[in-house]
């Protein structure tokens, strides 16, 4: 089958989406990384069972009294404050300064909200300087909250501290944990195997690392069908697509069946992969095995079409969506819009945009950024500040994917006192230019010769205090 054959659908009452469908959606942000093409198709998918594992476990686990989880603002308050208080004597901690004893002395009760709030505090403020000391820190206070009478450590108290270990390059403490998470009967969740799965680098080693799970008793599914769905969703957020094939293959060996869940996963796998066929193959399984297309399998055949410069295919789709039960959101017809700009079709885009508007659907800030950054990627700078004016006029904020496209353009078109004041316009608008806006402006005023100006960038992203790991990249640029 191809096109509408391609999509193989046919009408069926489609199932509604799970309660816990979380949609966040991030810009394609095409016009500096090749690496996140797909985000528009791929943030949806992933957010499925967005921190279901924790949420679920602090609701059961919220502290040692089991206490419910509708508490009183007040007791959530004091925990807060005790939180804080914690971290002070963590960070006094050192010769001649046990924070143990100080704890101690203090008769701070852990329950799982401290736990969670001091890890928090922990994890956040780790930075290239101090991963050691963050790592030794976090360990005392685990440490000490497990020594403390009728408390006992959530799964989540784990995933956190093992998060604290990722992040600090302590790879073997990891593994420590797991294995301590065994021996104690606490389940190993898709949380565990997510944070697992990021700190195993070698793709053998990562094999290794499914196969233990594949075969291990203790693996939690929720809120997945089997263990499959759990791993092969935690591949797509890491962005494994061979592996996922590999894991799919051992399912298929094992006598494991599909469901919506494995067959959408499985099949942008192929599709980043560009393994059309392949695609177009489990499209019509899915079919064959009785299972409808859901909100994810429309958004990632959209992309497919857009980026294959399908329009009339596209409008087939949507057509079909709405008589099968779905109507189309903001996020379908972005998704096909910014195929179609992949695609270079800018008349499609615009026309679908407009259609977006007749349908109810009120464009948001990542339907006008795709839209900008393909007028921008096409040297098209007079129809992209056209649409950021008329963004504006709509009360839609700009976001820093936004600023990168106008900037962007600006220097495209060799407008470089515009591409700066736009700089200063973003910051004063309270929207932080990230590493990509610095690198992107820095690098197109140095080519074009404007010494000055880009050391003056580069000046204003020293001041932030966040981007100086930058500063090796700007050779030659010195303030």
């Amino acid at each position: 089958m191809n096109s509408i054959a391609l999509l193989g659908v046919r009408k069926r009452v489609v199932h509604k989406i799970s309660n816990y469908l979380i949609i966040s959606r991030r810009l394609c942000n095409r016009s500096f990384d090749v690496n996140s093409e797909f985000e528009c198709v791929e943030e949806p998918l992933k957010k499925i069972v967005s921190d279901f594992d924790s949420t679920l476990d602090e609701r059961l686990h919220l502290n040692c009294d089991q206490k419910p989880f509708s508490l009183r603002q007040g007791f959530i308050d004091t925990v807060k404050v005790d939180a804080k208080r914690v971290l002070e004597i963590l960070r006094q901690d050192g010769p001649g300064f046990d924070a143990r004893l100080v704890l101690d002395e203090l008769r701070i009760r852990p329950s799982g909200i401290l736990v969670r709030e001091v890890l928090l505090g922990i994890l956040k403020n780790i930075n290239s300087e101090n991963k050691t000391r963050c790592a030794k820190l976090a360990y005392k206070f685990f440490v000490w909250c497990s020594q403390q009478e009728a408390y006992r450590h959530t799964a989540n108290a784990y995933h956190l501290i093992m998060n604290i270990y990722a992040e600090c390059e302590e790879f073997k403490a990891v593994w420590r944990l797991v294995d301590e998470m065994i021996e104690k009967d606490y389940p190993a969740t898709a949380r565990t195997f997510n944070i697992l799965i990021r700190t195993c680098g070698e793709v053998g080693l990562a094999k290794t690392l499914m196969e233990r799970f594949i075969k291990s008793k203790t693996f939690n599914y929720r809120p997945f069908k089997h263990s499959y769905n759990a791993i092969l969703h935690s591949l797509l957020v890491l962005n494994q697509y061979k592996l996922i094939e590999w894991v799919y293959e051992q399912m298929l060996l094992d006598g494991f069946s599909s469901d919506v869940l494995t067959y959408n996963i499985v099949m942008y796998a192929k599709y980043r992969l560009g393994k059309v066929d392949q695609f177009h193959i489990l499209l019509d399984e899915m079919e064959r095995n009785g299972f409808s297309p859901d909100f994810h399998t429309y958004n990632i055949l959209l992309h497919a079409l857009g980026k294959g410069d399908k329009p009339l295919a596209a409008l087939n789709l949507l057509n079909h969506m709405r008589e099968t039960g779905i109507e189309p959101t903001v996020l379908h017809f972005t998704t096909l819009i910014d195929g179609l700009s992949r695609a270079g079709n800018l008349d499609a885009c615009r026309y679908f945009f407009d259609e977006m508007r007749k349908n109810g659907c009120m464009p948001d800030v990542v339907a006008y950024t795709v839209m900008i950054t393909g007028y921008v990627v096409a040297g098209e700078l007079e129809k992209a500040q056209e649409m950021f004016q008329e963004m504006l006029s709509r009360e839609q904020v700009p976001n820093v994917f936004t600023y990168n496209s106008i900037i962007r353009g600006l220097c495209m078109a060799g407008k470089f006192d515009e591409a700066c004041s736009m700089l200063k316009e973003m910051e004063n608008k309270g929207c932080s230019p990230n590493a990509v806006v610095y690198i992107s402006l820095v690098s197109c005023l140095r080519n074009a010769g404007k010494v000055a100006d880009a050391r003056e960038v580069i000046r204003q992203m020293m001041e932030t205090g966040k981007y100086t790991h930058l500063l090796s990249r700007f050779k030659g640029y010195k303030i």
